[in-house]
């Protein structure tokens, strides 16, 4: 999923497999350090949870868009974040991510300044419903579901323009539907596999209403 991610446009940790004695392994590159003489330097790091001043059991408080806000207010580069965390969003929508929670999202600091981190932790799931699935996070004026006209309809607030976030929510259906199994099956997943979770992208759901 960090490789199909990457396909889409989105800023992801960098990732390898490797073979570790008879098992295979999901190498992930830290992005909270930094190589230094002597050493390494670690990162300030924030996760969701934190930034939305909400707590394991208050997921009223868990969302997309009020941490778009977030963003704004505390990132330095928030013209760029901003609109990143939207693609995200979509982005997890189009593989039935409901693992999505404030703690896979977070924004790091080297130095004095503050900026989204790379995309971790992308799981797809295949929920037994075709025409409703619910992200973790609300994201837009439906809630939790995970439908393109809902994840349009507060794209302002992800400093996106209308135009531009249908582009981004088109272009991205059509990746994830070109390449997921070609991706998949490069990475080394086997055909059983990806017949059990093919039913995670790009749901019939996701277009329903538009």
């Amino acid at each position: 999923m960090l490789v199909l991610a990457h396909a889409c446009g989105l800023h992801t940790a960098e990732s390898k497999l490797a073979r570790i004695g008879d098992r295979d392994a999901l190498l992930v590159k830290r992005f909270d350090r930094e190589k230094v003489q002597g050493g390494y330097r670690r990162a300030r790091m924030l996760s969701a949870l934190t930034l939305l001043r909400a707590e394991e059991d208050e997921r009223d408080k868990w969302s997309y868009v009020t941490l778009a806000e977030e963003l704004r207010r505390l990132s330095s580069q928030p013209k760029t974040d901003a609109p990143e965390l939207f693609r995200r969003m979509v982005f997890n929508a189009l593989i039935s991510n409901t693992d999505d929670h404030p703690r896979n999202h977070a924004v790091i600091s080297m130095d004095q300044d503050w900026k989204l981190s790379p995309a971790y932790d992308l799981t797809p799931t295949t929920p037994v419903s075709e025409e409703h699935r619910d992200l973790a996070l609300i994201c837009g004026d439906a809630g939790r579901y995970a439908n393109a006209q809902n994840l349009l309809s507060q794209c302002a607030r992800f400093l996106i323009a209308d135009e531009a976030a249908k582009t981004v929510v088109n272009t991205m259906e059509r990746t994830v539907k070109d390449r997921w199994y070609e991706i998949a099956r490069a990475e080394g997943m086997s055909e059983q596999d990806c017949e059990r979770v093919r039913g995670a992208f790009a749901y019939p759901g996701f277009r329903i209403g538009i």
